[in-house]
């Protein structure tokens, strides 16, 4: 009987190992996979290498140096190639103003009107006087002519003919006074007609009708928004490798254009120079004063590119499709510079590793995130 319980009581205890073993084992699967030490909760290594479950569909694509020209980003301001601001030499009231801000201005057109009267007044002054020199003018030549007969009859004395000379010759010079007075008030007169000097956009109207323009005081400013030029500011060793005329990748509120450069001067002291570059602008897409990004050479660099369609993304994390010798894995990576088709991978991946390119549509693997 002894024994019997003996042997049941060793089957009992077989069986209660048997039977919590796979809890015993379910529960330390639990420890390691709830991380005991934390490491679920770390930031994903960003050059981790993870297994996909699969072979990934695409094209293997074999990575290999490739010289790289670099370029610089130098910030700038998007400014007009022409720009005007009208005033006026008068001292008057404006009497109308034909423009308000924002139209689009020709050649010659009238925009603002002064008060010239005064000037109109003086105007018939001058008239008046061109008309009086002008008749001592044919009266002193009539009197030379005569002085000039009697002289040669012996009938007046050589003291009279000289004279009568000198009066002409005064009578000459106040004709050429009284029409000089009548250019400069003719003169004065245009500057009460303000005329847009070119073809642009009135971008401030400064004035309004009843405003007393003071001379040099500002009323208008016209600029000629259909060619915008970028200046930015590059070192020595940059500005050598540019070109008057070559033509460099821009950017105006992000967005693409071609600017060409149109001169690299100082810009002071700190060893910069200043690049002019134009960008056409006829449909006024672009305003003055926009950001603008002028992308210049710098010395070239030797990079691995990845095409563009081979990226993955997920949060703030890139990665690709590395193609090993049985399966296909993830891996996160750091990327540089970016153009329109591939960009630069700063770290991550080396030359001669083959990674995979979709066909059709980016490869989108399960998540492979540490402690997912």
């Amino acid at each position: 009987m002894a024994r019997m319980n003996g042997t049941k009581g060793s089957d009992t205890k077989r069986f209660a190992r048997a039977l919590f073993a796979p809890v015993i084992g379910s529960s330390a699967w639990l420890l390691v996979a709830c991380g005991g030490d934390g490491s679920a909760s770390r930031e994903p290594d960003r050059t981790s290498t993870v297994a996909a479950p699969a072979r990934a569909a695409g094209v293997a694509l074999r990575l290999r140096d490739t010289t790289v020209a670099g370029s610089f980003a130098a910030p700038g301001i998007a400014q007009a190639m022409q720009q005007a601001t009208l005033s006026t030499k008068l001292m008057g009231t404006v009497q109308e103003v034909l423009v308000v801000e924002g139209d689009a201005v020709r050649t010659g057109q009238v925009l603002l009107r002064i008060d010239a009267r005064e000037l109109a007044a003086k105007a018939n002054s001058v008239a008046s006087s061109i008309t009086e020199a002008e008749a001592l003018q044919q009266d002193a030549t009539t009197q030379v002519g005569r002085m000039r007969a009697l002289y040669a009859d012996s009938a007046a004395t050589r003291a009279q003919l000289d004279a009568a000379e000198v009066g002409l010759i005064r009578a000459n010079a106040g004709v050429r006074a009284a029409r000089a007075a009548a250019s400069e008030v003719e003169a004065m007169s245009s500057y009460a007609t303000i005329r847009a000097p070119f073809n642009g956009v009135v971008t401030q109207r400064l004035a309004d009708a009843g405003t007393f323009a003071a001379p040099g005081a500002s009323l208008l400013v016209v600029q000629d928004i259909s060619t915008l030029r970028i200046s930015a500011s590059v070192a020595a060793a940059t500005a050598r490798l540019i070109r008057r005329g070559q033509v460099l990748n821009a950017t105006i509120d992000g967005v693409p254009v071609a600017a060409r450069v149109e001169g690299i001067v100082p810009a002071g002291a700190g060893n910069l120079f200043a690049v002019n570059a134009t960008v056409s602008n006829p449909r006024g897409e672009f305003r003055v004063g926009s950001a603008a990004v002028l992308s210049v050479p710098v010395a070239s660099h030797q990079a691995l590119l990845v095409p563009l369609e081979a990226i993955i993304r997920e949060g703030d994390l890139t990665g690709v499709i590395v193609r090993g010798p049985e399966r296909d894995e993830r891996r996160w990576i750091r990327l540089g510079t970016a153009s329109a088709t591939h960009v630069e991978v700063t770290g991550g991946l080396q030359a001669g590793e083959e990674i995979v390119v979709p066909v059709l549509a980016p490869v989108v693997l399960p998540s492979t995130k540490p402690g997912v």
